[in-house]
């Protein structure tokens, strides 16, 4: 339920109040001739305490003051609202007061997107997100001008899960932030036609199956997003935290002319073992070989994805086309599993200058699956991560390590 005061109200509420003033003076008049001097000093103290109140203090009340409160930045956490958005989306907002405010000032956008779906048959996916949420929260200091806007593709189930676990994290938040939820359904179906061919090249199990789309989303998320939206962010949700976000961000400051999209290495030798049959008809190939100087191929759960970059690069977009994606799995005997991390790592080992390598310290993999699977003599060229360690990826359900 909302208060509305209309404009004239004040105003006639004053002219009342002056009137019984005015005849309580006169009232307190006559008491002076029949009473003592100090009952028209109390009487009068009373009018000041009554006029300080009704007079005084004008339009203000609790709403208004609360709302200035908000806009001068004293009021920190406000519990959220749920506001639906066109077709599929809904937006979870907190300090609205304080976002709209700043619009005169102008505003940045910053953009992170996770997946977020089957958590409901998932319990550990909930502790996942929380502890990726958390995480990311205690390091995160934007600017007060800026926003980070959380996007998560959920099914209905999930959905009504995250905004439970959100409502609880997020008001500790020290930055303003907006939450969007993208129906997964609904992707998919805007996914498939651009995908399918790849699916059948980079999917578990047999066959082409209308839910495997959603895991070629980053492949194609150029042309889903809103064209305002340039830049984003895509994580899996088994990472924890170690450094304040806004610094991956600043990454994109990094890219290279022609890069679209910022990856780690892989930190296994997971595309040595793929790439098997290449590497053995080409001998001194780098293909699947460890970094420095090989081309170990990607790991998909840290990505910087330039939006408008993927937009413009006619060389990105005709390694999407059915045909460019089958010349290439043929040139290299390539058949995976691993959705959109295989198709980013086949279409770089052909054009490497598409992607920006980030630092292992930004996606420092956790999983020795590959160890015990037949490379633990070579498996160290490819896991060791001697940089500053910023994000923590806990792969192949890899517990992540207390502080």
């Amino acid at each position: 339920m909302s208060l509305h005061i209309q404009h004239g109200f004040p105003l006639l509420l004053g002219s009342v109040v002056a009137r019984d003033v005015m005849s309580d003076v006169h009232l307190a008049g006559r008491i002076v001739t029949m009473r003592s001097y100090q009952a028209v000093l109390l009487l009068l103290a009373a009018l000041a305490v009554f006029a300080f109140y009704y007079l005084g203090s004008g339009r203000e009340n609790f709403s208004s003051t609360t709302r200035r409160m908000k806009e001068s930045g004293a009021v920190h956490s406000v519990m959220p609202d749920l506001d639906l958005l066109p077709a599929s989306s809904s937006e979870l907002k907190l300090g609205e007061g304080k976002s709209k405010s700043l619009e005169s000032r102008g505003v940045q956008d910053f953009h992170l997107l996770m997946m977020f779906t089957k958590v409901d048959r998932s319990p550990g996916l909930r502790d996942k997100f929380q502890l990726a949420l958390r995480s990311m929260l205690r390091y995160g200091k934007l600017e007060s001008t800026e926003v980070l806007n959380l996007h998560f593709v959920t099914d209905e189930p999930s959905k009504e899960i995250g905004k439970s676990v959100l409502r609880d994290l997020l008001q500790g938040a020290s930055f303003k932030y907006k939450v969007i939820f993208h129906d997964v359904s609904t992707l998919t179906e805007k996914l498939f036609p651009i995908v399918e061919a790849m699916q059948k090249l980079f999917s578990a199990g047999t066959g082409t199956y209308y839910s495997d789309s959603i895991f070629f989303l980053s492949v194609a998320l150029h042309q889903i997003m809103p064209k305002d939206i340039s830049r984003i962010i895509q994580l899996d949700l088994d990472l924890k935290f170690q450094t304040n976000i806004r610094e991956l961000f600043e990454e994109f400051d990094n890219f290279l002319q022609n890069s679209v999209i910022g990856i780690a290495h892989e930190m296994q030798p997971v595309y040595r073992h793929t790439f098997w049959q290449y590497r053995r008809e080409n001998p001194n190939t780098k293909v699947g070989s460890p970094p420095p100087d090989g081309m170990p191929g990607f790991n998909s759960g840290v990505m910087l994805l330039n939006l408008e970059a993927m937009r413009q690069s006619s060389l990105y977009n005709q390694m999407l086309e059915p045909n460019a994606v089958r010349l290439l799995a043929d040139k290299y005997h390539f058949k995976g599993h691993l959705g959109d991390q295989d198709f980013f790592s086949m279409i770089g080992m052909e054009h490497p200058e598409l992607f920006y390598v980030l630092d292992c310290g930004w996606n420092r993999q956790l999983c020795t699956w590959w160890k015990d699977h037949g490379y633990a003599d070579i498996f160290d060229l490819y896991y060791k991560c001697e940089s500053h360690i910023k994000i923590i990826h806990g792969n192949c359900n890899t517990p992540i390590p207390e502080e």
